[in-house]
């Protein structure tokens, strides 16, 4: 691999877990060169450098990153300023794990939603808004998702929430807690600086 002058992602437009990695990279003011491809359109040394063939790759000189949560890891102790993530072992445990469960439970449901029949859609749909019920109430103690410092684990929960209208999920009355976090988020310069083209046309900007 060449070495390369800055950092570069390449990225599906259209891909929420995308979206996480460059509200991180926004919120940070990390000088970036945001390249936006699909499988047609991928350069052909990604090929080499990416052993899985997923479009989502964070190159940083001689570094070469395809796991996202990886790349959120290292762009957070990269870039220390501002922290997104806690200083002691116990707390960063905690975090993470919170991470992983949004990804798992809730981004996990999002292929079944673009891609199933209109059954398992509609199973999708309830899953993610029954875990976004559930958790509506943290937002009533707490300025952002269980702390009252912005995290990683709201660079992950901002792109969901944005694409809810997208997926036809729609939110009952009694996670207007939810929805008020949701456009504190949407209403950051960081995370209206990271939405690509085709994000902005999911609301209309």
């Amino acid at each position: 691999m060449s070495r390369r002058a800055a950092m570069t992602l390449y990225s599906d437009a259209h891909d929420p877990v995308g979206h996480i990695v460059r509200i991180v990279l926004a919120e940070k003011d990390v000088a970036v060169d945001v390249q936006f491809i699909t499988h047609e359109t991928r350069p052909e040394d990604l090929h080499d450098l990416n052993p899985y063939q997923t479009l989502l790759t964070l190159i940083d000189r001689d570094l070469v990153l395809y796991d996202p949560g990886v790349m959120l890891e290292y762009l957070d102790e990269r870039y220390p300023h501002p922290p997104l993530t806690p200083m002691d072992p116990l707390s960063r445990a905690t975090h993470r794990q919170i991470r992983a469960r949004i990804m798992r439970d809730m981004y996990g449901q999002l292929p079944v939603l673009a891609e199933r029949g209109q059954v398992a859609a509609e199973a999708a749909r309830a899953a993610v808004r029954d875990t976004l019920v559930a958790i509506a109430p943290a937002f009533s103690r707490h300025k952002f998702f269980l702390s009252d410092e912005f995290s990683l684990a709201d660079c992950c929960l901002g792109p969901l929430l944005w694409r809810l209208s997208h997926f036809g999920i729609r939110l009952p009355a009694e996670a207007r807690t939810l929805q008020r976090y949701a456009d504190s988020i949407f209403g950051r310069p960081a995370f209206a600086a990271a939405l690509s083209p085709v994000e902005r046309a999911m609301h209309g900007r």
